[in-house]
């Protein structure tokens, strides 16, 4: 038995490796790719795998980890900053494409209230993972197109919470429509007030202590323990173990520890998510295309247009220009994962009919493949002059500087990167420090800089600089080594303890690395000499000549730091 589940595991790897780098290169995406690999090893392709049960019950804990990870980064702060359009536009599109998309299945197509209430939010919902990742490849994130688009995305993910909530309450005997409705609403909201309250004054100063052991084992074990315990407690009080993954999230959105938090969980999210997805394709029957094209291409038409024209003329509601907001619009016309989470669970819960839901899934995932050809349109439509005269958006103003150490020294290049009106973010593995320095006002979080998951989540990709300042020199050749191997275009300046030591951190890829003993020491000796020279200009020629004497020779430099110790 063991050996059958390892052989499927097996396979859907093997799937995976073939089908995702093609999608990829194609510019579809991983979740697309994901998709077609389940439908060709499931049982409606190939027949590789037809224990599609079980398989689908493992891959949940991908949708328990995805609705961890967005609870983290649904940060209050950045919910606050772009409340207009958030609340705004946002909650504007879901409320009235899911109300009409509502309307469609229970009137048209007569399909059940109780389940077309939840098929139009859902597919009011738009892909998250591709939309991010082609506004990124396109490089627009930061124009009007793109904060407008995650904007939108922002609600979308946040709308996900009473709707998994909503599920159980419709699958009861039971159902009023607006007491289970405000119910829901209700619980979303006590969800918020428990994950301030919770995260503030019971998880943090648990995960201080346990950063305080300074072992990677049992930090991980301890975010693993997060997720799924959270996920089995929601469960037992009847809601989804979603639901508890996204609690857990929203624990941690400000605490010092989130970025390494993410760092730990993400490894096993991209996995089990892709997984998920995978089980969702094995169980499309593309017999029901060729059975019925012309319904389910209908469908397709109508909530692509649909999604348009709503999104288009609330954008323009919101004075955003004609061709950024029919942009915007198309890039959004999709159905994305969340819909196929969400009728994944309906399904479940059997309030909807297989027939019904293989013709969804049809639907999320043809949406999902027209959806490149769409963004590259979209593309075109956003340079437009309105977003031309924005092309300072294109990337942020100023982007952060990124201190890995704030010890002394890295605090006192803070105090002066602050002065100077300078963002930076810091990050470092002494959590008493961190918590110390963030009540402080300082941005900092807690973290490992040598782990490259721990980098992206802290921005390297997007700073400037990276200044390595830890006082533990080997660490330091190591952290420099992974920012440079992991990001090669990021500019690297160093702490180095000798001439000897920084050649080597210059090696290995910083750009500027700095002696401390020779700082020390050409400080002590300008004071000497301008004490007893009042020819400045004379005095900082001499100590030029003599710094670039010890960088541009470090043998004979270090032959004389050997000599001054012996002589010590």
């Amino acid at each position: 038995m063991i050996i059958d589940y390892l052989l499927d595991i097996v396979i859907l790897l093997a799937a995976a490796v073939l089908a995702v780098p093609l999608f990829r290169a194609a510019g579809l995406g991983a979740v697309p790719g994901f998709l077609i690999a389940g439908v060709l090893v499931g049982p409606y392709g190939l027949a590789l795998i037809d224990n599609v049960t079980e398989i689908g019950q493992l891959a949940e804990l991908g949708v328990v980890l995805l609705l961890f990870v967005i609870g983290i980064e649904l940060k209050p702060a950045r919910l606050w900053l772009m409340r207009r359009l958030v609340f705004g536009l946002g909650a504007l599109q879901v409320v009235l494409t899911g109300a009409l998309i509502t309307a469609g299945f229970y009137f048209l197509l007569e399909v059940p209230f109780r389940t077309a209430i939840l098929i139009g939010p859902a597919l009011a919902l738009s892909s998250t993972a591709f939309v991010m990742q082609l506004l990124a490849e396109q490089k627009k994130l930061y124009s009007e197109y793109g904060r407008a688009s995650f904007a939108v995305l922002l609600f979308q993910d946040l709308a996900v919470v009473p709707l998994l909530a909503l599920v159980p309450l419709l699958a009861a005997p039971k159902f009023t429509v607006g007491a289970d409705i405000a119910l829901a609403i209700a619980e979303a909201i006590g969800i918020l007030l428990f994950a301030i309250v919770g995260g503030r004054y019971l998880l943090r100063p648990i995960l201080h202590r346990v950063t305080r052991a300074r072992n990677r084992e049992v930090f991980t074990a301890l975010a693993v323990l997060l997720v799924l315990g959270s996920a089995l407690l929601t469960e037992a009080v009847g809601l989804s173990m979603a639901m508890g993954a996204f609690i857990a999230g929203l624990l941690i959105a400000d605490s010092p520890f989130r970025h390494s938090v993410i760092a730990e969980i993400q490894p096993f999210r991209g996995l089990l998510l892709g997984l998920f997805f995978m089980s969702i394709g094995m169980s499309l029957n593309l017999g029901e295309f060729i059975a019925q094209p012309l319904t389910v291409l209908g469908m397709l038409v109508a909530l692509i247009t649909l999604k348009f024209v709503v999104l288009w003329a609330l954008a323009r509601s919101f004075g955003i220009q004609a061709k950024i907001g029919a942009a915007v619009a198309m890039l959004l016309s999709q159905s994305g994962e969340f819909g196929l989470v969400l009728f994944a669970f309906t399904h479940h819960a059997q309030l909807m009919s297989t027939d019904l839901y293989v013709q969804l899934l049809l639907v999320i995932v043809l949406s999902m493949l027209v959806t490149p050809p769409l963004a590259y349109v979209a593309k075109r439509l956003s340079v437009a002059r309105a977003d031309r005269q924005k092309a300072n958006d294109e990337v942020p103003a100023r982007a952060p500087v990124v201190l890995a150490g704030f010890g002394r020294v890295g605090r006192r290049i803070g105090q002066i990167l602050t002065l100077a009106g300078e963002p930076y973010v810091a990050i470092d593995r002494d959590s008493s420090l961190v918590l110390r320095e963030r009540a402080n006002g300082h941005r900092i979080f807690y973290g490992d800089a040598c782990r490259p998951e721990v980098l992206r989540a802290v921005g390297v990709s997007h700073a400037n600089l990276v200044i390595v300042t830890v006082d533990d020199f080997e660490a330091a050749e190591s952290i420099v080594a992974a920012i440079h191997q992991a990001y090669p275009h990021v500019t690297i300046l160093a702490r180095g303890h000798d001439a000897d030591h920084c050649r080597t951190l210059r090696k290995l890829g910083a750009r500027i690395a700095v002696s401390e003993t020779l700082e020390a020491s050409l400080e002590l000796a300008r004071e000497v000499l301008i004490h007893d020279d009042s020819d400045t200009a004379r005095v900082e020629a001499l100590l030029r000549r003599f710094h670039q004497e010890h960088y541009n020779n470090p043998d004979a430099a270090n032959t004389q730091e050997a000599s001054d110790q012996t002589g010590a």
